[in-house]
């Protein structure tokens, strides 16, 4: 009897697997085809890649500090674009050019904070917050 229950309960947590792997698969592909059906949901579709590329150049011009990083870490703007970061941490950072340019330097932005740059050189301004170095960014500038 003992054995018997044993394969009825292995079997009904097999088949739940099974069924289970195949609803989750679905769900994946209704995801996508609804991110990729209209174009107001393009530019979701980009801010989930960007979000989870951290360090792929975005065409954005807004910046989140969160968890102790910039997300997205690396940018691409035009020429002429205002950058603008937003302190979502409950500690505060800075915004400090690395490379002795003429590029964001920030007070200390406390959470809610925020600070805005405009690019008026092409190049590429590489940044940090002074008071955790290890939290980088970069801003490319383009014509």
């Amino acid at each position: 009897m003992n054995k018997r229950v044993a394969i009825i309960v292995l079997v009904i947590l097999i088949a739940g697997g099974a069924v289970y792997a195949l609803t989750a698969g679905k769900k994946n592909k209704t995801d996508t085809t609804t991110q990729n059906a209209g174009s107001s949901n393009t530019s979701q579709t980009q801010t989930n890649q960007n979000t989870a590329a951290t360090n792929t150049p975005a065409s954005t011009s807004s910046v989140s500090i969160e968890n102790f990083a910039f997300s997205p870490s690396d940018i691409t703007v035009k020429k002429g674009a205002t950058v603008t970061w937003t302190n979502n941490d409950s500690t505060a950072h800075t915004v400090t050019e690395t490379d002795s340019q003429t590029g964001p330097k920030s007070d200390q932005l406390n959470q809610g904070d925020k600070y805005s740059f405009t690019f008026d050189q092409a190049g590429s301004f590489h940044y940090k917050c002074s008071i955790h170095s290890y939290m980088l960014g970069t801003v490319t500038v383009t014509e």
